[in-house]
């Protein structure tokens, strides 16, 4: 199963307990940043929200993370949290919390920087998980193209369509009023990272996977893909044998990010063993 495939999935109530760890996660530190600052009041936003100035001028580096957790309005906390669940629960069921993690990170960051981008000398603060919202719409989008969503509770699109309808209105929005109270650039720039990053890097990782497969099959692993350095031998003791674990998705996917970064020479032994047990299994698929 490639990274891109949709698997199958159901509505029902809303299950606290039941909820996917990220997903989880996440809501209870949205939830706990905004307590915090109806605690403290707005000195909060002006060192954890995204303040362009500071940011490029002042160094707080931790602010195009920290702003994704302060809403400055229930209705604000609500919708966003509402929208994680809704899509977030279907998305990391099929990624898996470490793959959602960076991807929902990553999408927050790329709305701070495209904020930044566009008005680097800004003093108004910049909250709310929205960037990263939007980007994890994309991902649903991309997934589940097909799933009929209900845009303003009225209005049954399928999700392709409601992606780029949302990225249209917030590009008009962003043309057309960029000095509103509204992050429109911010919004734009987290659907933007989502899409790159899933038709690149994901794309690229699929690749590796098939040629992996391909030149396995055609030529002994060991002559291709081993180092330079030389092996230690193993140890002659005798073992009681072992079954082999089967390769967990999120292992294969971290070597193979490893490799795009580090290339095929980066990879320890155990690591070349997960890739040719993962190899075998899928041609046995």
């Amino acid at each position: 199963m490639t990274p891109l495939q949709a698997q199958s999935f159901g509505g029902g109530p809303f299950d606290f307990r039941g909820l996917p760890k990220a997903v989880k996660t996440l809501l209870l530190a949205n939830g706990a940043g905004f307590i915090l600052f109806q605690i403290v009041g707005g000195q909060f936003v002006e060192i954890f929200g995204l303040i362009p100035r500071q940011v490029t001028g002042s160094l707080w580096l931790w602010q195009p993370i920290t702003y994704l957790f302060i809403h400055g309005g229930l209705l604000h906390l609500l919708i966003n949290l509402w929208i994680l669940w809704m899509f977030g629960v279907p998305v990391e069921a099929q990624w898996g919390s470490r793959e959602f993690y960076k991807f929902y990170f990553l999408c927050g960051l790329g709305a701070a920087a495209t904020q930044i981008l566009v008005a680097p000398h800004s003093d108004i603060p910049v909250i709310g998980a929205s960037g990263a919202i939007y980007g994890l719409l994309v991902a649903f989008a991309m997934l589940y193209p097909e799933a009929v969503i209900y845009v303003y509770f009225f209005f049954p699109l399928k999700a392709a369509h409601a992606a780029i309808l949302f990225g249209l209105l917030e590009f008009y929005f962003s043309m057309n009023s960029p000095g509103g109270r509204i992050a429109h650039f911010a919004h734009l720039g987290g659907m933007a990272t989502g899409y790159v990053y899933l038709r690149w890097w994901w794309i690229a990782k699929i690749k590796i996977r098939a040629l992996w497969q391909t030149v396995e099959e055609s030529t002994p692993l060991g002559g291709i893909f081993s180092s330079s350095r030389p092996r230690r031998a193993p140890p002659r003791r005798p073992q009681a044998p072992r079954p082999p674990q089967e390769p967990e998705m999120e292992d294969v996917d971290k070597i193979l990010d490893k490799i795009l970064a580090s290339g095929l020479d980066s990879l320890t032994d155990k690591e070349r063993e997960i890739m040719e047990r993962y190899s075998r299994r899928a041609k046995s698929s």
